[in-house]
């Protein structure tokens, strides 16, 4: 079955889509994202996504392109004409198409809407199993990494570097030490005595769907939740730690650079924490498109 994109109100066989040279999102990253996980071809966490970008785009003054109800039509559309059973929706909105000049265009310029879908996109058995490791690289971001902006290049850059060194993921450390997030997903520790910790939200992470989830989750369970900077040699010495989003749940991390987590094997709380986030996701499978 050929890929079909959604682009300005046109369902587009997905080799043939695209946008105006001159859209903003290609010419400025004047934009924001959001991607969205499906299980049984519904959404999981969509109420949750759907708050997120309607923050972000008034965050940089931008209005959604259509009601939210009609968006919620589209995704379902877009995800059914992909046979999408399980995978992710990508769901993009840029201030429009105009002359190349900084300042915003007028008022009367169009949002750019554009959205994909595709199956696939989950952590492999042997990630879950064995646990990933990651890098730390210093956090070059701009100062507003609240927004879910399409202006990702430090976050591409940060993958690659770990990438090139065997590595998942990159976790990008501020200028005193602490660890901020990875260039995809929020980052955790687990300490000595069970408790776990991750950065509070503020301007300098992103506020993670599943980050959420997975807070809503550990009360549920009766664990211990700090929400604090960490620093990296905090993280080093910890019992566990592992990574959330939208496309790697709550995985595992055994290694930070060149130093193993504990016995260098996923934690049992981790491991807990991916089963409690399996059970959520399957009972968000049965999400309503229209209605959550």
């Amino acid at each position: 079955m050929s890929r079909v994109a959604y682009v300005n109100g046109r369902y587009l066989p997905h080799a043939e889509a695209g946008v105006h040279v001159e859209d903003r999102g290609l010419q400025f990253a004047d934009g924001v994202y959001e991607v969205i996980a499906i299980e049984g071809g519904r959404p999981i966490d969509l109420g949750g996504h759907m708050t997120r970008l309607e923050r972000s785009l008034r965050e940089l003054r931008m209005t959604m392109p259509m009601p939210p109800r009609a968006m919620r039509l589209v995704m379902r559309e877009v995800v059914r004409r992909n046979a999408v059973r399980i995978g992710i929706l990508y769901l993009q909105v840029t201030r429009g198409t105009y002359r190349r000049d900084h300042p915003f265009p007028p008022a009367t310029v169009a949002p750019t809407l554009v959205m994909t879908a595709r199956s696939g996109v989950r952590p492999t058995s042997a990630m879950v199993e064995n646990g990933i490791g990651v890098v730390t690289v210093p956090d070059q971001r701009w100062a507003r990494r609240d927004i879910k902006s399409v202006s990702l290049l430090p976050n591409v850059m940060a993958k690659q570097q770990a990438k090139d060194a065997g590595a998942y993921e990159a976790w990008q450390v501020d200028r005193d030490g602490f660890v901020t997030e990875g260039t995809s997903t929020n980052a955790w520790i687990v300490t000595k005595d069970g408790t776990l910790v991750t950065r509070p939200l503020n301007h300098d992470i992103l506020a993670g769907i599943t980050r959420d989830s997975v807070l809503t989750l550990a009360a549920q369970a009766g664990l211990t939740v700090e929400q604090r900077p960490f620093t990296v040699e905090e993280a080093k010495a910890a019992r566990e730690a592992f990574i959330s989003s939208t496309t790697a749940a709550a995985l595992p991390v055994v290694r930070i650079d060149d130093a193993s987590i504990a016995n260098g094997a996923p934690g049992s709380i981790t491991r807990q924490l991916w089963d409690l986030y399996e059970a959520h996701i399957a009972r968000a499978g049965a999400e309503d498109w229209i209605g959550s």
